[in-house]
């Protein structure tokens, strides 16, 4: 079969010409002329003859099927390469892939012929791997990146074992694809799937590309080859074994590929690696990468270094929250270019000021605080003379879109910068800065405020005018109160800078502004629940519509959890959370969520909702791809194998979302009396034996550390100096039923409404826990501990009623274990 692409051509007749030289002898049997859709597009003509193709030929993304991948690079760099989760590994963004395939006994075994696991490293460094298992081999495909934004280098290493019992051999064949990884349902910015290689030359260990040399092989191939697409794929000659003997070729069809051969004699149990390195900046140089496995050594530990500034200790059944906290903070670093924060490196290569805010905020919280001061620093230039900031700045400058949330956003971004490191230089830089955005928030807010809009609708009187911030309006611009929350959380901080820096006459005018935009904003919330008949707070105030997620942002970081209306934010919530148990039981249909729902976390925790706030960590922990890489897209699909466009994966403003919810639960200030919250997410299940141990968290007045363990029916927690918030630290009862007796430092303390008030730190608490609830505790470890060692699911359900019977200490099966 030769499939010829002739996309929009028309012709009468059809003449094929034919080699007459010595020897030549053809045998036509039929000639078929397909519909346009067959080679519409290269991805469309690549489709079509994977469909023909035997299962593993071509990757998921080609044959109908969704794939998952992340992301290979350094922190700050300029290129990012990706691995999938079938072991393919894209050379940079738009780039070729080169993916391995394994003889044995004559047969060629690729992605669909093993079982694929992925992992990181430690669990959680961005050092991926994929394991292939098959009945007659392993093979481990590793990658990782090193150096620095000017010269940089993604490194790829193949161990592949011999696990039969007698010696073996092999052939490992790395393919050169003209094949992202990234699949074909990719068409924002960056298109998926088809790269063009024109020109290949697979001589000497050295991969060029187009006359570039891209890849050079660190061990010697046995054999290589490139070859036309006329000629055939580099693996239709994998399976036949009818290796080309050219290994330099030109294909103006962009559809090259070719292969590096290594042929392995393995002893039973025998390991043999080969590896190979790409420049993602700079020049090519391999010098610094003669021990493949010393290399990977350094990055594992440069990255422990960067990631682990902030330490956080939780018993086994919690180490996934622990887990993707790091690698979330890895996948935030890697996705900026430079000093430009950006959710992605694919489809959303751009910096956003409502990205990069929230993700400096989960930046300064671990210790990242030279990131988020380089974005700053880089971003503010680019307002616009009037004050106006731009909603996104990328290679072609600033967008003058309006986004009306951005004014507030830069300004908290200054803000929160100053309250994490005290740098009043720093500060009195981005001062024209922030006068200026205020400046533009009262211009936007005033055009609003007119007697017009008192009469025709007052729910818009005083607020941000109408704009596409929110994504659900991007049809058509709403009054969102998604901007009004950002623009009253940056007239608040501007309050804050000013009196900062002893501008006393700006702290009054500031506030004179934040003081009417508020009253406006909850007089229009009032307004628009009224006429549209509802008791939750609006996504907009024309639509009447419930967005929970953006009204996240009224609580975190808006701060206006004592401002807001009490009845109408519970029922905000309390619906969210009863859609959400439908969705999660599956009595309410649904698509697909965006993970910025992670969000919610915070606010539960807020609301004092720590059981619901694990409840739907559950959830979307089911909802990463792949699970072991810690990671979310901005989309997850109810039909995670059917195609779709998931933005990008990592997405690191999903990433900040995360981190910023998985640290409350372990601490957040609350801005209402300036007190420090702790332990408010933590379960009771997580107090027994050693408990949790928190060291060096950042937050606004200082570093935090303590421990909280329970132990011979004594709660304690122990907080070390460093942090002085002005409203002292509050701590939650964790258990249900009335707080035990308590003592601060050795003396009696008081409860109120179930929260015990640490006036300073250096502090030692001692709280008594009754006997049913300690042992109410232990019965919820000891069931925590069998659902962890429940590894084979058959096996736990078997015996799952006597399990619960015995924990709970009945003779008969408990409730299911759903319920705990």
């Amino acid at each position: 079969s030769d499939p010829i692409a002739l996309p929009e051509s028309e012709a009468r007749y059809l003449r094929l010409q034919l080699d007459d030289g010595p020897g030549a002898e053809y045998a036509l049997s039929e000639v078929d002329v397909e519909s346009l859709a067959f080679a519409a597009t290269l991805n469309d003509f690549i489709m079509a003859i994977a469909k023909d193709a035997s299962r593993g030929r071509y990757p998921r993304g080609f044959i109908d099927e969704q794939s998952y991948w992340t992301i290979v690079g350094i922190d700050g760099g300029t290129e990012q390469g990706l691995i999938g989760e079938d072991g393919a590994i894209e050379i940079a963004k738009g780039g070729f892939s080169i993916e391995p395939f394994v003889r044995v006994d004559d047969k060629l075994a690729g992605w669909a012929d093993v079982q694929a696991t992925q992992s990181l490293q430690d669990g959680y460094l961005p050092i991926p791997s994929v394991d292939w298992k098959h009945r007659d081999f392993d093979l481990r495909i590793t990658a990782f990146a090193q150096g620095s934004p000017e010269h940089a280098q993604l490194i790829a290493r193949y161990r592949l074992t011999n696990t039969a019992d007698a010696p073996r051999d092999y052939t490992l064949a790395l393919a050169v694809r003209p094949l992202q990884v990234n699949p074909p349902s990719q068409f924002l910015n960056t298109a998926g799937g088809f790269s063009s290689i024109r020109g290949l030359a697979i001589e000497n260990g050295r991969i060029e590309v187009d006359g570039r040399p891209r890849v050079l092989a660190l061990q010697a191939s046995d054999a290589t080859f490139a070859t036309p697409f006329d000629a055939g794929m580099a693996v239709e000659h994998l399976v036949t074994q009818d290796l080309p003997a050219t290994t330099r070729t030109q294909d103006d069809t962009g559809l090259a590929s070719g292969a590096l051969l290594y042929r392995l004699h393995l002893a039973a149990g025998e390991s043999r690696e080969v590896a190979w390195v790409a420049p993602l900046s700079g020049d090519f140089d391999t010098a610094a990468i003669a021990d493949p496995q010393a290399a990977q050594d350094a990055v594992a530990q440069s990255w422990r270094d960067k990631l682990d500034r902030v330490r956080i200790r939780v018993p086994q059944q919690a180490q996934r929250i622990v887990d993707t906290l790091r690698t979330a903070l890895a996948h935030m670093l890697i996705s900026r270019v430079g000093p430009r924060l950006q959710p992605g490196t694919r489809s959303y290569a751009r910096a956003w000021i409502r990205d990069g805010a929230m993700i400096s905020e989960g930046l300064l919280r671990l210790g990242r605080e030279d990131v988020a001061e380089e974005f700053l620093r880089w971003y503010a230039p680019y307002q616009f003379d009037n004050g106006k900031v731009p909603c996104c700045v990328d290679d072609r400058g600033s967008d003058p879109v309006p986004e009306n949330d951005s004014q507030g956003e830069l300004i908290y971004a200054v803000a929160e910068l100053y309250r994490h490191t005290g740098d009043k230089a720093l500060l009195q830089a981005m001062w024209p800065h922030v006068v200026g955005a205020a400046r533009y928030m009262d211009q936007l807010r005033l055009s609003e405020r007119t007697e017009e809009n008192r009469k025709k609708n007052p729910a818009f009187y005083g607020l941000m005018p109408a704009s596409i911030s929110h994504e659900g309006y991007s049809t058509k611009p709403m009054h969102s109160y998604w901007d009004d929350f950002w623009a009253l959380r940056g007239y608040k901080d501007a309050v804050e800078i000013a009196g900062w820096l002893g501008r006393d006459a700006d702290v009054k005018r500031f506030a004179a502004s934040r003081d009417q935009f508020r009253d406006d904003l909850y007089a229009s919330i009032s307004i628009a629940t009224k006429q549209k008949g509802i008791d939750f707070i609006p996504g907009s105030a024309e639509l009447g519509d419930f967005d929970a997620t953006s009204t996240t942002i009224a609580l975190a970081p808006g701060g206006e959890q004592g401002q807001v209306p009490a009845a109408l934010l519970r029922n905000t919530f309390e619906r969210y959370w009863k859609e959400f148990v439908e969705r999660r039981n599956g009595t309410r249909q649904w698509d697909a969520y965006t993970p910025y729902e992670l969000r919610t976390i915070g606010s539960f925790v807020r609301l004092g909702w720590r059981e619901r706030a694990h409840e739907a960590l559950d959830f979307f922990f089911a909802g990463q791809q792949p699970r072991a890489w810690n990671q979310w897209a901005e989309v997850v699909s109810h039909t995670p194998r059917k195609p779709f466009f998931l933005g990008d994966l990592p997405h690191a403003w999903v990433a900040s979302d995360y981190v910023r919810s998985a640290l409350d639960l372990f601490a957040y200030t609350r801005d209402s009396d300036d007190a420090l919250v702790i332990a408010a997410g933590i379960p009771s299940a997580w107090l027994a034996g050693e408990g949790i141990t928190v060291d060096g968290l950042r937050t606004p007045h200082g570093r935090l550390s303590y421990t909280l363990h329970e132990a011979d029916g004594r709660l304690r927690m122990q907080i070390a100096a460093g942090v002085s918030p002005p409203g002292g630290i509050e701590f939650a009862w964790p258990y249900s039923g009335r707080p035990g007796t308590a003592w601060i430092d050795g003396k009696p303390a008081r409860w109120r409404d179930g929260a015990l008030r640490i006036d300073a730190a250096p502090a030692q608490v001692e709280i008594e826990t009754t006997p049913q609830q300690a042992a109410g505790y232990k019965r919820r470890a000891e069931l925590a501990r069998l659902l962890l060692l429940g590894k084979q699911r058959s096996e736990l359900r078997s015996t799952r009623a006597a399990a619960v019977a015995r924990v709970m200490g009945t003779s008969a099966p408990a409730a299911p274990l759903r319920a705990w």
